[in-house]
């Protein structure tokens, strides 16, 4: 299988979890390698809608940015060392192999940060 083949697997894969919140959030940006949701509500301090997530098909690994893992600090401390292994900056996580345990804690971790915008008012 061709790694171009397999990244976009895994794009796909990670484009489902955040797609679950497209009718509650702003689709940006939906093409065949970025996928981007902001809140539909506008931050007062920029003027501009809080970002929340968005999966980025690049030419080595994918990229999958959760914003609540950034804005909520205690989202990290479920985090198992698997998915920190994958954490680059602090809302980004680079996968490069398709997994499906690894999938569905990104899927959790997302659910859980979507319930932290909704208790803060961010969506």
């Amino acid at each position: 299988m061709s790694s171009t083949l397999h990244f976009q697997e895994i794009f796909d894969r990670l484009r489902m979890i955040l797609h679950k919140y497209e009718e509650k959030l702003v689709v940006v940006t939906d093409t065949p390698s970025y996928y981007y949701l902001d809140s539909p509500k506008i931050n007062p301090l920029n003027k501009k809608p809080n970002f929340f997530g968005a999966v980025k098909l690049n030419k080595n690994y994918v990229s999958f940015y959760l914003m609540p893992v950034y804005a909520c600090p205690s989202l990290v401390e479920s985090f198992s060392e698997d998915l920190k292994k994958h954490k680059k900056g602090k809302s980004c996580f680079n996968i490069k192999k398709f997994d499906n345990s690894l999938f569905d804690e990104l899927e959790k971790l997302t659910e859980n940060g979507f319930e932290f915008f909704k208790l803060k008012e961010l969506v």
